[in-house]
């Protein structure tokens, strides 16, 4: 769905009324296949100029597939691509044509925010790199995750590659066998899986697959696709941050603190909170307390009066000393940690925010 809204935000775009931006019922419809016939291959390329850049490794006769490489079957990591064994080499005007096709994204939701048009994200792979793990090799796509927000806003993105799509397809499959019957699915290649023609078709279908997940309310809350969206990048992060990698533990975070902003929060506060510790965490051991107090704050906000909740006085605690540090008021959050240390709910002192991302176990 998601090609399908990129076409008529071309021609919205190109005309005077934003009117015609909204997405008639024909919107919904889904298409047969998720992945184009052999006879469209055909001016495959105009169709995608500006909107994907990719690298691709030469036609081999012997292509293995890419999705049957040895190696433990897990999510990768948000930064899989970095590394000398990462082929990528994006042309230049494909960076400009993806930004200026988010732009007009962006412009798209801005439009369209008064219309009773349900608001829904977005997606575009705007970058499939071939990824040479010895023995494996395989496609990494980026996607950017695109919503309503300010023009200048840059997108959430995650990094995912085949088996990763197909085992959140599975798992749906298994869940969900009615909504998900109208969905379809790129179909599994033996050979030629890393020529340019295979990752563009796959991209689109990529990009078409999580918009008609998004598209279904049933599904756009299922724990599966968040965890599929999110859950890579909050442990990475976490593994970062306990290993003293702040900076890069930071963007990592505000990466997952967004795209849990845009997709809403199906567990509840919890991982939201993980996330705003590690915000805090972060920007504290970088030397920005305002920024680290902000994260407190917020955290504290979603906490309301949960009592007792593991998260409530590491966050009370943290907020205390760094207004102490700033000089600001602290006397309600100080008077409302001494309360649960009076009534036996924390220890005097609680765990730091710190302590709390190294114990907790992400499942």
């Amino acid at each position: 769905m998601a090609s399908r809204l990129l076409h008529r935000l071309r021609h919205a775009l190109a005309s005077d009324g934003p009117g015609e931006a909204a997405a008639g019922p024909e919107a919904e419809q889904f298409p047969e296949s998720s992945e184009l016939e052999d006879d469209d291959a055909e001016g495959l390329s105009s169709r995608l100029s500006g909107t994907l850049s990719f690298t691709s490794a030469d036609d081999d006769p012997d292509d293995e597939d890419e999705d049957d490489e040895a190696g433990p079957d897990s999510l990768p990591s948000g930064d899989g691509t970095s590394g000398e064994d990462a082929e990528r080499s994006p042309p230049p005007d494909g960076q400009r044509g993806s930004q200026l096709l988010t732009r007009q994204l962006q412009d798209f939701w801005k439009k369209s925010r008064n219309t009773l048009v349900p608001q829904r994200l977005l997606f575009e792979v705007t970058s499939a790199n071939v990824v040479k793990d010895p023995p494996s090799k395989y496609v990494l796509y980026t996607i950017a995750v695109m919503g309503p927000g300010p023009p200048d806003h840059q997108p959430a993105q995650i990094s995912r590659r085949y088996s990763d799509f197909e085992r959140l397809h599975r798992n749906l499959q298994r869940q969900f066998r009615g909504p998900m019957a109208a969905i379809s699915f790129p179909r599994k290649r033996l050979r030629r899986n890393f020529t340019a023609e295979t990752i563009a078709r796959r991209s689109r279908a990529f990009e078409q697959f999580l918009g008609h997940l998004q598209a279904v309310p049933e599904l756009r809350n299922a724990p599966d696709l968040h965890d599929f969206f999110v859950l890579p990048e909050l442990r990475r992060a976490q593994s970062l941050t306990c290993t003293g990698l702040y900076r890069e533990a930071l963007a990592l975070w505000a990466n997952a603190w967004q795209l849990q902003t845009q997709l809403g929060t199906p567990y509840g506060p919890d991982r939201p909170l993980l996330t705003l510790a590690g915000l805090a965490v972060c920007h504290q051991e970088l030397e920005d307390p305002g920024e680290a107090r902000a994260c407190s704050e917020k955290a504290l906000q979603l906490l309301g009066d949960k009592r007792p909740h593991p998260f409530l006085a590491p966050f009370l605690e943290a907020h205390v000393r760094l207004s102490w540090r700033l000089g600001l008021d602290k006397r309600q959050t100080e008077a409302q940690l001494q309360s649960l240390q009076e009534a036996g709910l924390t220890p005097i002192p609680p765990p730091s925010l710190k302590e709390l991302l190294i114990k907790e176990v992400l499942a």
